[in-house]
């Protein structure tokens, strides 16, 4: 089946930069779409970043530009550079992709098990 692995997370001070990788892998016939969402403690999750396969790209407006989605359609992994970061970007990010497994399934969110993002001085 279908996994997503996550990595890159990590502890840094404000300002700093991180950039979080996450890699699809399994019975994969194609992908409509990987990205990527956060959640905060006490918070919902939220959409961070998401680049379709038409090559658009969606970015909240918390994360305009200081955030980058990009993707590496032959290695399934889709990458999140993160600049200028700020505390309240402390989350755990979730690696998210719409797969189609087989030509006789049809689409579904598949979901990694998340990386923890820290900001703080």
């Amino acid at each position: 089946q279908v996994q997503l692995v996550e990595s890159g997370g990590g502890l840094v001070q404000p300002g700093e930069s991180l950039r979080l990788s996450c890699a699809a892998s399994g019975s994969i016939f194609g992908i409509n779409a990987m990205g990527w969402y956060r959640q905060a403690p006490g918070k919902q999750r939220e959409l961070v970043a998401m680049s379709t396969s038409g090559g658009i790209t969606n970015y909240s407006d918390s994360v305009k530009g200081r955030f980058t989605i990009s993707r590496d359609g032959a290695k399934n992994t889709v990458y999140l550079q993160m600049n200028s970061l700020k505390p309240e970007d402390t989350a755990v990010y979730y690696c998210n992709a719409d797969i189609v497994t087989t030509m006789f399934h049809p689409n579904r969110d598949y979901w990694g098990q998340g990386t923890q993002v820290t900001v703080s001085s």
